[in-house]
């Protein structure tokens, strides 16, 4: 069926259709690992911390943390103590830009129709004010940014490209923005994404023919809280990192009830210990597959 377009498809390099034979993917990270385990939702600096010390008992590695209340909210102090805890630990951290549809005055996004709105920014005021949160947020010691808008990382990306803000700057993409097809993920990646989160439930050859349309790392949760539909993909995580390398296997939030909550020390600790079975999951049914070790100590250098 639909033969004409598939062929349309192959012929431009995308994908013609999800990949049923579940293709291996040999691309990899530039420190060589197939995968990488990030935790988001970290909301406090508290639950960073006994995160990554949990971490460290498990004998396990985080290489990612994303806050994802929003930077606005959080004192230039906590932030200082996020950029710190990740820095001496080894791992990257993703702060997300706070002005977003929820925080915004417009009503819609709180009706049935504006859950396809998602967390978009409304004017181009509050785009401004999420290139100032990227600058704030930057001048603290971070490097890594959670977007949520297709527009703003249009804006951002090239603002990167034209100088306007730094070179260094990773630009990370969220689930929250309904990406879920090879067509949207290349769109992502020509606008400037270095790493691109699709919705939560797609099935595996669906993330394979992700794999196929972008070079870009793809970020793929293996648990969710209820607040997301509360599904635990741990026994499939060794077959996303088999299709879907290079990718961060988000895990954690499981054992939280939504996204976007402030989060405790208690959550921290089970956090880690949930990306534990991750970890043993993948290394006892796919092996082959390297794990990215921790990054030196570093305010001021992002992962790439």
């Amino acid at each position: 069926m639909f033969e004409e377009t598939r062929a349309y498809l192959k012929k431009i390099g995308m994908p013609s259709g999800d990949l049923f034979d579940m293709p291996t993917s040999k691309s990899r990270f530039p420190d060589g690992g197939a995968y990488r385990i990030e935790v988001p939702t970290v909301n406090t600096a508290e639950a960073v911390e006994a995160l990554l010390d949990t971490a460290t008992k498990n004998n396990i590695t985080i290489n990612r943390v994303t806050e994802t209340y929003g930077m606005f909210r959080h004192t230039r102090q906590e932030l200082k103590e996020y950029c710190k805890l990740c820095s001496d630990y080894g791992a990257e951290l993703i702060l997300s830009v706070g002005p977003r549809a929820t925080y915004d005055t417009g009503a819609s996004v709180l009706s049935p129709q504006g859950v396809r709105i998602s967390y978009r920014l409304r004017g181009m005021e509050q785009v401004l004010r999420g290139v100032e949160d990227i600058k704030r947020g930057y001048d603290i010691g971070c490097r890594g940014f959670l977007l949520y808008d297709e527009g703003m990382l249009w804006l951002v990306g090239q603002m990167r490209k034209d100088g306007a803000l730094p070179k260094d700057i990773i630009f990370k993409l969220s689930a929250h923005l309904g990406q879920c097809n090879p067509c949207a993920f290349k769109l992502l990646e020509s606008l400037g994404a270095d790493s691109i989160n699709p919705v939560r439930d797609l099935q595996i050859p669906m993330i394979a023919a992700l794999r196929a349309a972008v070079k870009t790392p793809v970020d793929i949760h293996t648990d969710n809280p209820p607040g997301s539909g509360g599904f635990i993909r741990v026994y499939e995580a060794p077959e996303i990192v088999r299709v879907a390398a290079p990718v961060h296997c988000k895990t954690g939030n499981s054992v939280i009830s939504g996204h976007g909550q402030l989060t405790s020390a208690s959550d921290g600790r089970k956090m880690a210990d949930q990306a534990s079975i991750v970890v043993e999951m993948v290394s006892k049914y796919y092996p082959e597959a390297k794990q990215s070790p921790k990054r030196s100590p570093d305010l001021h250098l992002p992962v790439v």
